[in-house]
């Protein structure tokens, strides 16, 4: 759950570790750890249809490897990438992923 993040300020990674720190001691419990953790993660970019297309054509994916690496069904690449659909929720926090740290994070 508390894994290393990078903070947005000097001042919010001091209160981050000490917030890890406690929490490893048990003085905050796990609903508090996640406040911390929302309050440091930077938040998930949407993705529109040419954004998608391109991360696929990055990485040289067909459609239902992109599917299956995200664990969602081929129509619904499809319909994200005419427009119809937008990612949401997991969908979203895995093609961030894909963007940041590449295929093999995914693998």
């Amino acid at each position: 759950m508390t894994t290393k993040t990078k903070a947005k300020s000097k001042i919010m990674e001091a209160v981050y570790d000490t917030a890890v720190d406690l929490h490893r001691l048990g003085f905050i419990d796990q609903r508090k750890m996640r406040k911390y953790d929302a309050l440091c993660l930077d938040p998930i970019p949407a993705y529109d249809s040419e954004q998608i297309r391109s991360l696929r054509d990055r990485y040289q994916l067909s459609q239902a490897v992109l599917a299956s690496l995200l664990n969602t069904s081929l129509s619904t690449v499809r319909q994200w990438e005419l427009g119809d659909k937008h990612p949401s929720g997991p969908s979203q926090k895995l093609l961030n992923l894909l963007e940041r740290k590449g295929i093999e994070a995914l693998i």
